[in-house]
């Protein structure tokens, strides 16, 4: 049996980490910034609902990156702090992990974006 209570006790918990994490996170406030603009691109464009599902997916995909790569980041610190060699590579695997994500939705916004520019700047006339 589903316990409300206990639900909205799980997503409150969800929530306040979120919170802490985009106050603490310069490059996650960067990534939701430029999520932002993403959405407006394609809400001017109207992109289709399989374009916006891939954009949806990629920028999560570097949300959640992100998000994992603080909990990580912050595990390493209490278990071995910055002392160990260990805990630098751990950080820079994640820190890849990151790049990786945002690279990939980058090349998701290009292959996606690139028609409808090209038509805008094709119907702009100087």
């Amino acid at each position: 049996m589903i316990r409300v209570s206990r639900l909205f006790k799980s997503f409150g918990y969800a929530l306040k980490g979120l919170l802490k994490t985009f106050r603490e996170e310069q490059n996650l406030r960067l990534q939701t910034a430029a999520s932002l603009i993403t959405v407006a691109l394609a809400a001017y464009f109207r992109l289709s609902r399989t374009e916006w599902a891939m954009l949806v997916l990629a920028i999560c995909l570097v949300l959640i990156a992100e998000i994992i790569n603080s909990a990580v980041e912050r595990v390493t610190d209490v278990l071995k702090p910055r002392i160990n060699s260990y805990v630098k590579e751990i950080k820079d695997i994640m820190a890849a992990a990151v790049l990786l994500a945002s690279l990939t939705a980058i090349i998701v916004g290009i292959i996606i974006f690139w028609p409808h520019a090209f038509t805008l700047l094709n119907n702009f006339k100087f």
